[in-house]
C-alpha cells in the first residue's frame, strides 16, 4: 500500500511544480495577470501621496473662543504627525473639508481639530457645529503636512484668529527646546481669540507674544513686525489673505516664508481659458472641457467618484496625475516638484488643445 501513496504523493507535487512554473511565466508574460479589470477607475494619486481612510470617533467637543468648536477625535493606531499638518475630515453630508491639527503629536489615539463658524461660508464649519457631537463617529483621511516646521536660527510668527491653529503645536514644539521665536497673534477681539491663554503663558517670558485685538488696537502692521528680522529667520504665517498678502509684501530679504491659506489666492481665481479636450486613460474615456469650466467640473460628469473639496485650489483633495500635456497651474500649493507630474484638476488648465489623466 506504501508504494501507490507514494506515487500519488509524486504526480501530484510534480502537478502542483509544473503549475507554479506555467504562472510564473504567465506573470513574466503579463505582470498585472491574474488582476481582473477595475470597475472604475481610481485616483492616479502616486503612493507618496496616498492617504487611509479611518473612522474616528468624536469623545471631546469644548468650545474654545467666541464661535470656533474644538474636537477631540480618538481611535486606534492613529499614524504620527508634525506640527503643521491637517486632517480631512468627510462630514456626514460628504463634503470634505481641511482642519489644522492642534493637539499634541505625542498624544496617541487622538486627534484633535478646531474650526470656526462662517456664517456665509460653503457650509463646512456650519455642519460641525451644528452636527458633530460627542460619541459621533467621522471619517477622516491623512494627516498630511504642507506646513511643516523648518530648522531655522530664529522663528517669527504671524497668525490671525483661527489661523492660530497650525501654529500652536509650533510654539510648544519651539518652547519646549528653548529655541528664539516670537507671536504677532491677531483677531476680531480677545474672546475670539482660540487658545489665547495657553499662548500668552507660553510667551510669558522674554516677552514673545503680541496680541492685537482689532476692537482695541486695529490690525497687525506686518511692516513693523518685520521690520528687525535678522537674515535667517523662517517666518510662518497664517490668517486671511490681506493679513498673508501684507506679509508677503513686507518679507526682508535673508527670510524665508512659509504660508497656510485657508482660501484660495488670487492666482487661483484667475480667468479662464480657452476649451480643450481631457483624455482619461484608464477609463478609456475622453470629455470636453469647455471656456468657462472647469476641469474637474467635467471629469465629474464622467467619473463622479473623484474625490474634491475647496474647489479654488487650496486644499489639494482633487490633485491628479497627468501623462500628457503641458498644464497651466493656478495654484500655490503644488510643490515643484509634483506640478512636473500632477495638477490640482478643480482649477488648473491646460496649455494647448489636450491633456492626458491617469484616471
Amino acid at each position: 500500500m506504501a508504494l501507490p501513496r507514494l506515487r500519488t504523493v509524486a504526480v501530484v507535487a510534480g502537478a502542483a511544480l509544473l503549475t507554479r512554473r506555467a504562472l510564473r511565466r504567465r506573470i513574466a508574460r503579463s505582470p498585472l495577470w491574474p488582476m481582473p479589470a477595475l470597475p472604475e477607475p481610481i485616483s492616479g494619486h502616486s503612493q507618496r501621496r496616498a492617504t487611509a481612510i479611518r473612522r474616528l470617533v468624536v469623545t471631546e467637543r469644548t468650545a474654545v473662543a467666541d464661535g470656533v468648536v474644538q474636537l477631540r477625535l480618538e481611535g486606534p493606531a492613529l499614524p504620527r504627525w508634525q506640527p503643521g499638518a491637517h486632517l480631512d475630515l468627510v462630514l456626514p453630508s460628504g463634503l470634505v473639508r481641511q482642519y489644522s491639527l492642534c493637539g499634541d503629536p505625542d498624544d496617541p489615539g487622538t486627534y484633535t481639530v478646531a474650526t470656526r463658524l462662517v456664517a456665509d461660508g460653503r457650509g463646512g464649519s456650519r455642519e460641525v457645529h451644528e452636527q458633530l457631537r460627542e460619541g459621533q463617529e467621522i471619517e477622516v483621511r491623512g494627516p498630511r503636512n504642507r506646513f511643516p516646521l523648518v530648522e531655522a536660527d530664529a522663528y517669527v510668527f504671524v497668525a490671525g484668529g483661527i489661523g492660530i491653529t497650525p501654529i500652536l503645536p509650533m510654539l510648544r514644539a519651539l518652547a519646549a527646546r528653548g529655541a528664539d521665536w516670537r507671536l504677532v497673534y491677531g483677531g476680531r477681539s480677545r474672546g475670539s481669540m482660540p487658545f489665547l491663554d495657553e499662548i500668552e503663558k507660553l510667551g510669558a517670558e522674554g516677552g514673545r507674544v503680541t496680541v492685537v485685538a482689532q476692537d482695541e488696537a486695529g490690525h497687525p502692521d506686518a511692516a513693523a513686525v518685520l521690520a528687525d528680522i535678522a537674515p535667517g529667520t523662517a517666518v510662518y504665517c497664517c490668517g486671511p489673505e490681506p493679513l498673508m498678502d501684507a506679509v508677503t509684501a513686507a518679507l526682508p530679504e535673508g527670510c524665508t516664508l512659509h504660508l497656510e491659506r485657508f482660501s484660495a489666492a488670487a492666482t487661483a481665481r484667475s480667468a479662464d481659458s480657452g476649451a480643450f479636450e481631457v483624455e482619461l486613460h484608464r477609463s478609456g474615456r475622453t470629455v470636453h472641457v469647455a471656456a468657462g469650466q472647469s476641469v474637474l467640473a467635467a471629469v465629474r460628469e464622467e467619473l463622479p467618484h473623484v474625490a474634491y473639496s475647496c474647489e479654488q485650489g487650496f486644499c489639494g483633495t482633487c490633485q491628479q496625475r497627468v501623462l500628457e500635456g503641458e498644464i497651466d497651474h493656478r495654484d500655490e500649493l503644488l510643490t515643484d516638484d509634483e506640478r512636473g507630474d500632477s495638477m490640482l484638476i478643480c482649477v488648473s488648465r491646460c496649455r494647448g488643445g489636450r491633456l492626458v489623466l491617469d484616471l
